[in-house]
């Protein structure tokens, strides 16, 4: 059977389907069978599991999997080594689900056991751990039963394979792992520290397997922040090393995962950034991803156009996520991208690729592109980057949505050419469909946007904002749990409440459900910043013709404006100290806005009259110059009918106090505080 099985998967298949494989699972487990048959029945099955997947779905189905761990109890090596060696080849499959290593607690600490027997149980447990580590809840498991310290000698093992699998483990067992991490930048193998063992095998005579691996061990670390960017260890050996691997005299395989890493090595980090931009002409380099598959013309090896087409995808991926790594932060590098072939039209073009990760790659290039106030102006305005982006916002997984929405916050700012056409083609009611979303960061985004949108907007605008919103869904998004979604919905109400002829029509329809939400939140236990954005708003609606009687009319409003005035009082000679009733303390820096609304509640309107002449001379109409006397009349009326609500609200808020508080605010040692007292008590004493 082993013989007829070897390099033949239709012969597998046939076994399988013939029932050989609970046969030889009986076999196996059988006390009466040999050593020697127990061999080779674990044999037999590990090449099995070598065909097709389907073949490792029916070895599954047959529960192959504890038969195997109970057989690497024997005190046999040669069975063990068999055991494991089909126990590699089934949990290295796609389809082997990683969770069944870990259903028994005791598989673990005795494949940590097994790791002394042999180079051959070195190599396959090594080798089973680096594709069962999925997450962080394994890798605290595999930490925990000390495979650090077990698994670090073997880095320096005779056998090459032993080497990169022990290598690959610790590459997984660092990824997004600081525990890990700092506990590896400490770890001594034969006198030498492992990050130095790691830098030895990035040089360049040694195996490109070993220098990626190497590199990403490095990589992981130093985000997980155990190793400096600015060490030399990163800066003179990870970086240039990736920066290797993605040259054209590389395989693609390897240029693939050497961008990919590179990326995420350098995402943070404007000064990796930077060195990178610079090194061996990457940003041209990276052009050569696109030029895949080549021509057809020029492939005479089918085997050849088939493993381009395989990779053509994962190269566009690569390239699009280092790309947006590198233009994160610095404006040069930007342009320096946007500028290379054709590039502007390779992203326009991935927006729409059949493949999720180059579409998910792509809109994070964008979106990093898109923070340039210069390429907002031009580039993305002269390939109406727009228009693909909104269609990717009708219809994609939320992975895409997120980035794709919060690239759509950079066109909405005021200054992008390319809002009006955004908002023309339906963007209001899809934003407010997000902000509806039950992911936070769709909600957050959907909300950031139409902040974005308010700003400085036309009233049709705003008008249009509150009608898709709601002000149910207004309310949902002032209670909501995120802190984010509360604090954008309170800029938008900012900017919404902007302009007092905007202030004065909101606050005349909505008036009642905004002061309401205000009230809400001034009452709620929110941080400082909550409540100073909260304050933000009432200063705006305090600065409306109409919309400050909603304030002056109510006292709960009015009674906690004094209240954090009186807490500002308290705060005259310290630089903070806690109010009786809160919980939270208040510090000078974040409560003078106070001031503002007292500023603005008390101020009158007042202006000066421009004496008019009117001339019924040649060619005046007389009823013209009626009808500007009557204006006038008018006019001069309501101007006292200001002054005197003016003058109401100053008495009221002399009645409560007010007046008394910015005198003592008026000699605060702070600056800013002082000024603005002394701002609002103009508006008493002219």
């Amino acid at each position: 059977m082993k013989n007829a099985v070897i390099g033949n998967n239709k012969q597998k298949a046939n076994l399988i389907v013939l029932g050989a494989v609970p046969r030889l699972l009986y076999l196996l487990q059988q006390e009466t069978s040999s050593t020697e048959l127990k061999t080779e029945c674990a044999v037999v099955l590990g090449s099995l599991a070598m065909g097709t997947e389907n073949n490792v779905k029916s070895l599954l189905d047959c529960h192959i999997i504890p038969a195997l761990l109970q057989g690497l109890l024997s005190p046999d090596l040669k069975f063990i080594e068999a055991c494991l060696r089909c126990l590699r080849t089934i949990f290295t499959s796609p389809v082997t689900p990683e969770e069944l290593l870990y259903t028994d607690a005791t598989v673990i600490p005795h494949l940590m056991a097994l790791l002394s027997r042999s180079r051959y149980t070195q190599e396959y447990i090594c080798q089973i751990f680096s594709h069962c580590c999925k997450g962080p809840d394994h890798q605290t498991i595999l930490f925990n039963h000390g495979a650090v310290q077990n698994i670090a000698h073997l880095l320096t093992s005779v056998s090459y394979k032993v080497r990169m699998q022990a290598l690959k483990c610790f590459s997984v067992l660092a990824f997004e792992n600081p525990q890990v991490s700092m506990t590896l930048v400490n770890v001594l193998v034969d006198g030498e520290l492992l990050p130095q063992i790691f830098v030895k095998m990035l040089q360049r005579d040694k195996p490109i397997e070993m220098q990626l691996t190497s590199a990403k061990c490095l990589t992981y670390m130093c985000r997980a922040g155990a190793i400096r960017t600015d060490d030399n260890c990163i800066v003179l050996k990870t970086l240039p090393c990736l920066v290797r691997m993605c040259s054209k005299e590389r395989l693609l395989e390897e240029r693939v995962e050497g961008a990919e890493t590179l990326a995420y090595l350098i995402e943070p980090d404007v000064e990796l950034q930077r060195i990178a931009s610079i090194t061996d002409h990457l940003i041209a380099m990276l052009a050569d991803y696109f030029k895949y598959p080549s021509s057809v013309s020029a492939i005479t090896d089918i085997k050849r156009l088939d493993h381009d087409l395989k990779h053509a995808h994962e190269l566009r991926q690569a390239a699009f996520k280092l790309y947006a790594s590198l233009g994160a932060n610095d404006e040069d590098i930007r342009k320096k991208i946007i500028e290379t072939e054709n590039m502007m039209d390779r992203i326009v073009t991935g927006l729409s690729e059949s493949s999720v990760k180059v579409r998910l790659a792509a809109v994070r290039c964008l979106h990093s592109l898109s923070r340039s106030v210069q390429q907002l102006r031009t580039s993305f305005q002269d390939h109406a980057v727009w228009k693909p982006l909104m269609k990717v916002l009708q219809n994609a997984p939320d992975e895409i949505l997120v980035v794709a929405s919060s690239m759509l916050c950079n066109l909405l700012l005021e200054f992008s050419p390319s809002k009006e056409p955004i908002l023309e083609s339906g963007a209001v009611e899809l934003l407010c469909g997000l902000t509806q979303s039950e992911n936070p960061a769709l909600r957050v985004n959907g909300i950031w946007a139409l902040m974005n949108m308010a700003f400085q907007a036309e009233q049709k605008i705003k008008a249009d904002i509150l009608r898709s919103l709601s002000t149910e869904q207004l309310f949902r998004l002032l209670s909501d749990s995120d802190l984010n979604v509360l604090m954008k919905t309170l800029g938008l109400l900012r900017n919404l409440l902007s302009t007092r002829p905007h202030i004065d029509k909101i606050m005349s329809t909505h008036g009642k459900q905004i002061m309401q939400a205000v009230t809400l939140i001034l009452e709620g236990e929110h941080n400082i910043e909550v409540k100073e954005q909260t304050l933000c708003i009432l200063a705006n609606i305090a600065d409306g013709t109409t919309a400050k009687e909603l304030i002056m009319t109510n006292d709960d409003i009015l009674q906690k404006i004094k209240y954090y005035m009186v807490g500002l009082c308290a705060l005259h000679d310290s630089t903070s100290c806690t109010l009786e009733g809160e919980d939270r303390v208040i510090h000078m820096s974040n409560c003078s806005l106070p001031l503002c609304f007292v500023y603005q509640t008390s101020y009158g309107m007042t202006r000066k009259h421009c004496s008019r002449v009117l001339s019924v001379g040649i060619g005046g109409d007389p009823r013209e110059a009626l009808a500007l006397e009557r204006a006038e009349k008018e006019d001069g009326e309501m101007h006292l009918k200001k002054m005197k609500g003016s003058q109401e609200r100053q008495d009221k808020l002399r009645d409560m106090g007010i007046v008394d508080i910015l005198h003592k605010l008026s000699q605060s040692p702070d600056s800013n505080l002082c000024d603005k007292a002394k701002t609002a008590l103009q508006q008493y004493l002219a």
